[in-house]
């Protein structure tokens, strides 16, 4: 049975749950939830991502919101914890999610911490 995260462990600000509620009014039933997700590299040694899953496991953790779920794997989780993801629209067409508090692994550069969802870098 997967647990269920709270904001110690994840926050979304209000821009980014918004636009997760309008993308979730666009996507097919079957989609059970949005999957953050973990890769090697960027700033932080690790890079996020976010998608569309119709798979929640076991060993999932699931943060409810209001027309939504986010869900994370465990390994992801341990990288996550205490991450804000937001959403910036500068209305120049490169709206996007961010990853805010990120903690810092060595590597990289130093100094950014925020990593987009389309796979990080530094600013």
């Amino acid at each position: 049975m997967s647990a269920v995260l709270n904001e110690m462990d994840l926050t979304l600000t209000s821009p980014a749950q918004v636009k997760m509620q309008d993308l979730f009014k666009q996507v097919d039933d079957s989609v059970q939830g949005v999957r953050v997700f973990a890769t090697a590299g960027g700033c932080s040694g690790i890079s996020f991502g976010m998608t569309f899953t119709d798979v929640i496991n076991d060993d999932d953790g699931v943060l409810p919101f209001e027309g939504f779920k986010v869900v994370v794997d465990d390994a992801t989780l341990e990288h996550l914890r205490g991450v804000e993801i937001d959403f910036v629209d500068n209305e120049d067409g490169n709206a996007t999610f961010v990853f805010n508090n990120l903690p810092q692994m060595g590597g990289g550069c130093s100094g950014c911490g925020s990593s987009s969802s389309s796979g990080g870098g530094c600013s």
